[in-house]
C-alpha cells in the first residue's frame, strides 16, 4: 500500500495558498471598488460638483437644469435691466437691447460640468462619496456692445460739456467793455466708460452709475486780458475820434479824418498789418484817382500820405496828412488823416497785430 505524504502545518505550500486567496480578495475588492465607483460617476455626469460657482453665483451640488434656471434667475434676469448714468438732475438710460447684451447661461453651465469632471472617475468618486468640493469659478460669460457704450458716453458729454470762454473785449465807438472769462465743464468720460462696462456685467450692484467731471480752466482769464491787449485802436467815424488804449485804458483822443461817402472808411474789427516810415503812395486803380491810378507817388510834397502808414485791412491804413483842415470830417478816400505829430506819436506806441475797431 502507497503512503501519501502529509502536509504539514506551516509548510511553504499552504503559505503560498493563503496568499493566493488573500490576493484574490483584494482583486476582487478593487475590481468591485472600481465598478463601484465607476457606476457612481457615471450618476453624475449631469450634475456640477460642490464648490463650484458661476460668475460669482454657487451652483455647486445643482443639475444641469437647476444650475440654468439660477444663473437666469440671479445673472440674466438683473442684466437685464437697464442702466442709468446720472450726473446732478439729469438722467441717460442705457437698455439691453441697445447695449446688445447678452448672457450665455449654456456656455457657463457646461464649463461648470466640464470643471466638475477633471481628473479620473476614481478621483471624483471618491470626491463624492467624502463630500470633497472643487473649489472654482467660471467667469460670466456677458457679452454687449462697445459701440453702444461709446454711444452712451457721448452722449453724456454733449449734454453735461460746457466749454471753458475765454475773456475778451467787446469794442464799441465809445470805448473798451471786458467780458469776464468763464470756466468749463468736462465730463471724466475714461472713468465713466470704465464704470459702466462694470456695471453692465455686475448683477449684484445697483444698475446706476454717477458720472464726474473736471472744471476746465479757460485759456484767457480776466486778469491776463490787460496784456493781451497791451494796445488797441478804436476810430470812431460819427464823431471823427481815434481812441488809443493802453492795457485796456484810454490813452490818448485823437481827431480825425475818415473816408468820404462812397469811399468810406470799412467797419469792422481789423489788426495792423504793416508799418512804414515816410512810405510812398500806391495809388488804387480806382476812378477816383483819376491818371494817378495805379501809380507809385514817392515821399514828398506829392504824397499825400505823410510821416507815417498803419496798414490795417489791405487797403485802407492809418496816416498824416498836411491837409489839417479836413481833420473832423468825412474827407479821405477810405483812409483815416491824422496830424503829422499825432501819427508819429501813435506809430511809436502800437505794433503789428494790434486791433483795429472802426465803428
Amino acid at each position: 500500500m502507497r503512503v501519501l505524504p502529509r502536509t504539514v502545518p506551516g509548510s511553504s505550500q499552504q503559505m503560498r495558498q493563503r496568499s493566493f486567496v488573500v490576493v484574490a480578495v483584494i482583486v476582487g475588492l478593487l475590481v468591485a471598488g472600481t465598478v463601484a465607483a465607476f457606476a457612481y460617476d457615471s450618476t453624475q455626469k449631469s450634475k456640477i460638483a460642490k464648490g463650484v460657482s458661476a460668475g460669482g453665483i454657487d451652483i455647486g451640488g445643482m443639475s444641469e437644469s437647476q444650475a440654468k434656471k439660477v444663473l437666469e434667475d440671479k445673472l440674466s434676469a438683473p442684466l437685464s435691466k437697464p442702466l442709468v448714468v446720472r450726473y446732478g438732475h439729469r438722467k441717460f438710460t442705457l437698455s439691453a437691447a441697445r447695449a446688445h447684451l447678452t448672457t450665455d447661461v449654456d456656455g457657463m453651465v457646461q464649463e461648470a460640468l466640464d470643471k466638475s469632471r477633471g481628473g479620473n472617475f476614481i478621483g471624483r468618486a471618491f470626491r463624492g462619496i467624502t463630500g470633497g468640493s472643487v473649489d472654482d469659478n467660471v467667469p460670466s460669460r456677458v457679452n454687449y456692445s462697445h459701440a453702444a457704450v461709446h454711444a452712451l458716453v457721448q452722449r453724456v458729454r454733449s449734454k453735461a460739456n460746457r466749454l471753458p470762454q475765454d475773456a475778451t473785449v467787446q469794442p464799441s465807438a465809445a470805448g473798451l467793455n471786458t467780458v469776464p472769462a468763464k470756466f468749463g465743464v468736462s465730463i471724466r468720460w475714461r472713468q465713466l466708460t470704465k464704470d459702466v462696462n462694470a456695471a453692465l456685467v455686475r448683477p449684484d450692484g445697483a444698475r446706476e452709475v454717477t458720472a464726474t467731471s473736471k472744471i476746465t480752466k479757460p485759456k484767457v482769464t480776466t486778469s491776463q486780458l490787460a496784456s493781451k491787449y497791451s494796445t488797441f485802436i478804436i476810430v470812431d467815424r460819427g464823431s471823427f475820434k481815434l481812441r488809443f488804449f493802453k492795457g485796456l485804458k484810454l490813452s490818448h483822443i485823437y481827431p480825425i479824418a475818415v473816408g468820404m461817402q462812397g469811399l468810406e472808411t470799412p467797419a469792422g474789427l481789423y489788426h495792423i498789418q504793416d508799418k512804414q516810415v515816410n512810405p510812398s503812395w500806391h495809388v488804387p486803380n480806382s476812378a477816383w484817382a483819376g491818371s494817378l491810378a495805379g501809380k507809385v507817388i514817392p515821399p514828398g510834397p506829392a504824397d499825400p500820405i505823410k510821416a507815417r502808414w498803419m496798414g490795417f485791412n489791405g487797403g485802407a491804413g492809418i496816416h498824416g496828412t498836411a491837409e489839417l483842415g479836413s481833420l473832423g470830417s468825412a474827407a479821405s478816400h477810405g483812409c483815416v488823416r491824422m496830424a503829422i505829430p499825432d501819427v508819429e506819436q501813435l506809430y511809436d506806441q502800437v505794433s503789428v497785430g494790434t486791433p483795429v475797431f472802426v465803428a
